[in-house]
C-alpha cells in the first residue's frame, strides 16, 4: 500500500510540474506575441502623450539618439541609466530608434567633432538632418521631433511697416514670446515682410501673416497682397475691431463682410473675466480643431460673415456667445434695438483649388489672442498653432499638448492630524494589545 501511495504521489507531482512549466511557457509565448502594458502611475508619468505617440508614428526613417555621456555624473548619478529609461518610453512605439552612448572621456575626438560641450547631451538624427538636446524631457524631445518631421523648410512671414503686431516681437501687443517661439520651437521660419520695399510676397513663403495695421497700407502694398492671393498664397489674417486701413479689398478678394461692433459673452462675465471677452469653449469638427477641448479666450472680437460662393469652402472654427450679442459699445444687457443676438462667429477656415494646389486662409476676429499679453490664457498658442500648421498643410504635426500636474501634496488639519497621531500612538497598540487578550482568554477555556 505504502509502495503505491508514494507512486501515487510521485505522479502527481510530475504531472503538476509538466502543467506549471506548459503554463508557463504559454504565458511567455503570450507575452511575446502580444505585449501589454498598462501605466498606473500618478499622472500616467510613465507613459507619452497621444501627441508624441502620434508624431513618433509620422516618422517613417529609423531615428538615432547620440548620447554624449560619462558612466557617472557628479550630481545626477548614473545619468545613462536616467536617459535609457526616457528614451526606452519612445522606443516601445517606433522599435527602429537606435540608442548610442559614447563617453566623452574615452572618446574625445568623436566628441569634439559632434561639437558636443555638456554631459548628458545628445544628438538626434533623423532623414539626414539632425539636432542637439540639452534638456531631457517629452516636451522639449518631441517637439525636437516635430521639427525633424517636416518635409521641408516652412516659412512664416508677417506683414510689417504699419504698426503691426510683429510675430517675433518683445512687447506686450506682439506675438514673439509664446505664439512665435512656439512656432519657432516646432521648425518654422519666420521673417518680417515690409511690402513697401519686396517687390512681391516671395515664392517661398509658406504662410503669411496679416495683423491689425495702424496706419493705411500703400494702394500697390494691397495689389501685391492680392497678387499673392491670386496665386493661391496661404494667408492667416488677424482682424482686430478697428479700422482696416486699406485692407477692405482684402476683404473683398476673400467675400467677408465684416459688421461693425464686438461680440459680448456672458459666459466669460460669470468666469469673472472683462465682459468684452469672448470664450470658446466648443469647436465645429475641422482638421484645425480636431481633438482640440481647450478654452481659447478673445478680447474685443468682431464678429466675421462672408459670400458663399463657388470659388471657396468655408468652415467655422470657433463660435462664441451663444448667450451673448453683437454690440456697437460693451454693455451689460442685450438692446434689441441696437444689438445682434448670438453666437457669432469669430474665427474662419477657407480652401480652395488654384491650380494643382489647395489654397487655404484663416480668418479670425481677433488679433490679440495670440499676442503677449494674451497668448497664455487656456489653449490660444495652441489653436494658433494648429492653425499655422494645416495653412503650412502640415496638419498631421499636431501639437504637443503639455502634460497636467495632478496635485500629489496631502494637507490636512491639526484636528487630523491629532487623531491620527492618537490613532496610532494609542489605538494600534491597545486594538493589538486586545487581539491579544482574546486569543490567551480563548486558549485558557480549552
Amino acid at each position: 500500500m505504502l509502495n503505491k501511495f508514494l507512486h501515487s504521489a510521485s505522479l502527481s507531482n510530475l504531472l503538476f510540474a509538466a502543467l506549471l512549466l506548459t503554463s508557463v511557457s504559454g504565458l511567455d509565448y503570450l507575452a511575446n506575441r502580444h505585449p501589454l502594458q498598462r501605466d498606473i502611475t500618478l499622472n500616467a508619468s510613465n507613459s507619452l502623450e497621444p501627441a508624441s505617440v502620434s508624431i513618433l508614428k509620422q516618422l517613417n526613417a529609423p531615428l538615432t539618439i547620440t548620447v554624449y555621456a560619462t558612466e557617472q555624473d557628479s550630481k545626477l548619478g548614473d545619468i545613462r541609466k536616467i536617459i535609457r529609461e526616457f528614451v526606452s518610453l519612445y522606443q516601445r512605439y517606433k522599435p527602429d530608434l537606435k540608442l548610442v552612448f559614447i563617453d566623452p572621456t574615452k572618446e574625445p575626438e568623436k566628441t569634439r567633432a559632434a561639437r558636443v560641450q555638456l554631459n548628458g547631451e545628445m544628438v538626434v538624427e533623423y532623414a539626414g538632418r539632425s539636432e542637439h538636446l540639452t534638456q531631457i524631457n517629452e516636451q522639449t524631445l518631441t517637439s525636437m521631433l516635430l521639427r525633424l518631421a517636416h518635409t521641408r523648410d516652412q516659412t512664416v512671414m508677417y506683414l510689417g511697416g504699419h504698426g503691426e503686431r510683429k510675430l517675433d516681437g518683445p512687447a506686450n501687443q506682439d506675438m514673439g514670446n509664446l505664439f512665435g517661439a512656439k512656432l519657432k520651437n516646432n521648425g518654422f521660419k519666420i521673417n518680417s515682410l515690409n511690402l513697401a520695399i519686396a517687390q512681391d510676397v516671395p515664392n517661398n513663403t509658406s504662410v503669411l501673416v496679416i495683423t491689425q495695421p495702424q496706419v493705411d497700407l500703400m494702394p500697390g502694398e494691397v495689389d501685391k497682397l492680392l497678387h499673392y492671393i491670386d496665386r493661391g498664397g496661404n494667408l492667416l489674417w488677424l482682424l482686430d475691431a478697428e479700422p482696416l486701413h486699406g485692407l477692405e479689398r482684402v476683404a473683398d478678394k476673400l467675400g467677408l463682410s465684416l459688421p461693425p461692433g464686438i461680440v459680448i459673452d456672458p459666459a466669460a462675465t460669470e468666469m469673472n473675466a472683462p465682459a468684452t471677452w469672448s470664450l470658446g469653449t466648443t469647436y465645429p469638427q475641422h482638421a484645425i480643431t480636431h481633438g482640440f477641448n481647450l478654452i481659447t479666450a478673445f478680447q474685443s472680437a468682431r464678429p466675421l460673415e462672408w459670400n458663399e460662393t463657388a470659388d471657396w469652402q468655408h468652415h467655422v472654427l470657433v463660435e462664441a456667445a451663444a448667450r451673448g450679442w453683437v454690440s456697437s459699445k460693451p454693455a451689460a444687457k442685450f438692446d434689441k434695438q441696437h444689438d445682434t443676438p448670438g453666437p457669432a462667429a469669430i474665427a474662419l477656415a477657407m480652401q480652395r483649388a488654384v491650380g494643382d494646389t489647395e489654397q487655404r486662409v484663416v480668418v479670425v476676429g481677433n488679433g490679440a489672442f495670440l499676442s503677449n499679453s494674451f497668448a497664455g490664457n487656456g489653449g490660444n498658442v495652441d489653436l494658433g498653432v494648429n492653425m499655422i500648421n494645416w495653412l503650412a498643410s502640415e496638419e498631421h504635426l499636431i501639437t504637443l499638448q503639455p502634460r497636467a500636474a495632478k496635485d500629489s501634496s496631502l494637507v490636512l488639519s491639526k484636528t487630523q492630524l491629532t487623531v491620527i497621531s492618537v490613532g496610532f500612538l494609542l489605538g494600534v497598540p491597545l486594538l493589538l494589545a486586545g487581539v491579544g487578550g482574546v486569543a490567551w482568554w480563548k486558549r485558557r477555556r480549552n
